[in-house]
């Protein structure tokens, strides 16, 4: 399935390192906000946050993680995590989307990011690409 035609995309190379998860924050903030973006940045930042926290925790080696920013023509927002590892991530089914609603074990200390990226996002899923794997989340606009 191709790619949808996207109006505006910005890329950012992130190290493989901890490191990376604040900085994929300060940089999805102050590019919403550079842009005057009409979407929840708080959310943006978190599941944003989520994506690249995952890709350093579950992949190896040390190749740059990419974060693509994304203005859809219908004025949402989608933010792509890309690693090196064609694995697809846990919790996603056959086709690339998050599974059902699913609940980590109470008392586990992981397992809650997919789960807030299903709940806080319009839509969210994974596809191979030809370097591995992007993972990704949509953001509606916000209403004026």
């Amino acid at each position: 399935m191709p790619d949808p035609p996207h109006a505006a995309t910005w890329r950012f190379a992130l190290p493989h390192t901890t490191a990376a998860v604040p900085l994929a924050r300060a940089l999805i903030r102050n590019t919403l906000a550079d842009i005057g973006a009409p979407v929840d940045g708080d959310t943006a930042e978190l599941l944003t946050a989520e994506l690249v926290a995952n890709a350093v925790r579950h992949t190896t080696g040390d190749e740059p993680i990419e974060l693509v920013v994304e203005l859809v023509p219908t004025g949402g927002w989608q933010v792509e995590v890309h690693d090196q590892d064609p694995n697809p991530p846990g919790g996603l089914d056959s086709l690339g989307r998050p599974e059902g609603p699913r609940m980590p074990e109470r008392l586990a200390e992981g397992g809650r990011g997919l789960l807030l990226i299903r709940t806080l996002s319009a839509d969210a899923g994974y596809r191979p690409t030809p370097y591995g794997k992007a993972v990704w989340f949509v953001l509606p606009p916000t209403e004026d």
